[in-house]
């Protein structure tokens, strides 16, 4: 999509656009800079900041601040033996978990315990990959993503620890459909104020960065290009 999104953000058009962005630093810092020069609103779809008990959620802890720790896990069954529509997918068996529900765990994580700084990554049993995370301020966190789980092992979890105790996501209780009617109203919103979003092409370049330094840093891609964390 980063291509149509250079193409359309030149003719005047505002983007609302799905996660990831781009899977290179370099195109999604290319689309940002196109929506920039232009000047149009830009929202990327990462579904759980646009529905209400999830999103009010990670408003919640981000507010708390005082968070040390912090863990996602997103396990799903997509080439692990579910009878999943998405496993005709030829872009997930492509790039895997790490592309396809890498954005989801970090669209959680960043606004909560801030921007990463150091990325380290193992690869696990099928498309399976751990990250680990050290966030500005001296927070950490764990990541675990996978397509390749048994359905008896699949599941979503995320939390954070710190003083205030431990806070656990809750799940979504809306379809994707009404979440996505909301991203459309946030773009409206942008377009007509001028203020950006916080899920707008910025962060979602951050996003793009991150997880290329976790690819690079597996040994998958020699050279991610572009501004990156620090890899092991």
């Amino acid at each position: 999509q980063a291509p149509l999104a250079v193409r359309a953000a030149e003719a005047g058009c505002h983007l609302l656009l799905d996660k990831p962005v781009a899977t290179t630093p370099a195109l999604a810092a290319e689309v940002d800079a196109a929506a920039s020069r232009a000047g149009v609103a830009s929202v990327v779809f990462f579904t759980l900041r646009f529905s209400p008990t999830t999103a009010d959620w990670i408003d919640a802890q981000a507010a708390t601040g005082d968070w040390l720790l912090g863990r996602a896990d997103w396990l799903s069954p997509v080439f692990g033996g579910a009878d999943s529509p998405y496993a005709a997918s030829p872009w997930r068996k492509e790039r895997g978990a790490l592309w396809d529900v890498g954005p989801h765990a970090l669209s959680v994580l960043l606004p909560v315990l801030g921007d990463v700084v150091d990325v380290a990554a193992v690869a696990g049993p099928g498309d399976t990959v751990h990250l680990t995370l050290r966030h500005h301020g001296g927070s950490s966190s764990a990541v675990t993503v996978s397509h390749t789980v048994p359905p008896a092992a699949a599941g979503v979890t995320a939390e954070v620890r710190g003083p205030s105790g431990v806070a656990t996501l809750p799940e979504r209780e809306e379809p994707p459909v009404e979440a996505f009617g909301r991203a459309v109203d946030a773009l409206l919103h942008a377009r007509r104020t001028g203020l950006p979003h916080a899920c707008d092409l910025r962060f979602a370049r951050r996003v793009t960065e991150i997880l290329a330094a976790a690819e690079a840093a597996l040994g998958a891609v020699p050279d991610v290009g572009g501004a990156s964390p620090t890899v092991r």
